[in-house]
């Protein structure tokens, strides 16, 4: 009867929800390990990696500013992710949500769906977001 004592903290452990962390410093992590050598490390396109391509990736602190003072999010994760792209992008960049991408957060939309989004790229998101100028 005591060997199976052990296990009963295991299996509940198994049920607490993990918190995820969606933070706009998780998300700078993720650029600068992601996505600097290419984009840069302040997003601005001038990556060393980047400076080498036949297209040089875009300046990504201006993405409110060319969508009318507004952050695509939606838009933006979905570049991320391949979901959103269309023949004028590199095939330079890779798929940041292919494959399995972790722990998913539900996001809500104003009217009250739910959207499954991995949190590392919410996270991504969020940091891009806190750069645009």
């Amino acid at each position: 009867m005591m060997k199976t004592l052990w296990i009963a903290p295991l299996l509940l452990a198994g049920c607490v929800e993990q918190e995820l962390d969606v933070s706009v410093e998780a998300g700078g992590v993720l650029f600068q390990e992601n996505c600097a050598a290419c984009h840069g490390v302040d997003a601005k396109g001038m990556g060393d990696f980047g400076e080498q391509l036949f297209t040089m990736p875009p300046d990504l602190t201006v993405l409110a500013a060319d969508n009318g003072g507004n952050f695509p999010r939606d838009y933006v994760l979905g570049v991320i992710d391949g979901f959103e792209r269309g023949s004028h992008f590199s095939a330079a960049m890779p798929e940041f949500g292919a494959g399995d991408m972790g722990p998913t957060v539900v996001v809500e939309d104003e009217f009250g769906l739910g959207t499954p989004i991995p949190a590392r790229l919410l996270a991504l998101g969020s940091w891009l977001e806190s750069v645009q100028e």
